[in-house]
């Protein structure tokens, strides 16, 4: 059993959805610390003036955790993301298939950061079509930090396999520990794939928003490289 893990973001880009794909059991990482400069409250889109930063303000306070993030309010983001992502894809193929939800998200309030991702994941999960079991790292006994709670982590979701983005090695991921811990360790091997894209010349690693956007229901394929341009 394969278990993939990775902080709860926003908008997430295609590589975290092909590691929710791959696995048997993904955990959201949704209590650990917020990450000001990370991509849990931003993420890329592209538009005619190329690729943007959506970026949901955050009140930010010293070492809080993820489930502690308040979103701030006070300007206009959920109007200006909603125009953004309407303006950018409103020709593209399968944007009606979509925007009833980005639509309802964006007309709603959201107090805390987590439910914002929480409530965009689910749903992007469900209309990819992908069947694996997602588990919250919360909801979870798994204490420790680092590498030892990924493996409280793994073992809690009750699988032996962790799949892990290769930059990990370098950054955090103790893999001795791991190997001691009776856990295999297999890793990402991520090619961006091409696939057709408004606004000129193709960008990669975008939201997942627009692949499915430029590709409906045959998005999975193309994330797990069943699908190439030519054959779209």
């Amino acid at each position: 059993m394969i278990a993939g893990i990775h902080q709860l973001h926003y908008l997430p880009w295609l590589r975290y959805f092909e590691k929710i794909a791959r696995s048997d059991v993904f955990i959201v990482l949704d209590n650990i610390q917020y990450n000001k400069n990370g991509w849990q409250n931003r993420n890329r889109i592209k538009t005619a003036a190329g690729a943007v930063l959506l970026t949901v303000p955050v009140i930010d306070k010293f070492a809080q955790r993820l489930d502690e993030v308040r979103i701030d309010n006070s300007s206009h983001w959920r109007k200006k993301h909603w125009e953004s992502l309407r303006q950018s894809y409103g020709k593209a193929p399968f944007f009606a298939e979509y925007s009833g939800f980005l639509a309802e998200a964006y007309a709603r309030e959201w107090e805390w950061l987590n439910d914002l991702n929480r409530h965009m994941l689910s749903y992007f999960i469900e209309v990819l079509g992908i069947q694996t079991r997602v588990a919250y790292a919360s909801e979870l006994d798994a204490p420790g930090t680092a590498t030892e709670r990924l493996v409280n982590l793994i073992r809690a979701a009750g699988c032996d396999t962790y799949y892990s983005g290769a930059y990990a090695l370098d950054a955090y991921l103790d893999a001795r520990l791991l190997e001691s811990a009776g856990i295999a360790l297999k890793l990402q091997k991520w090619r961006a794939p091409v696939y057709p894209q408004r606004h000129g010349a193709f960008a990669g690693d975008l939201s997942i928003v627009d692949l499915l956007i430029h590709c409906g229901p045959n998005s999975l394929a193309v994330l797990l490289g069943e699908k190439t341009e030519d054959s779209l």
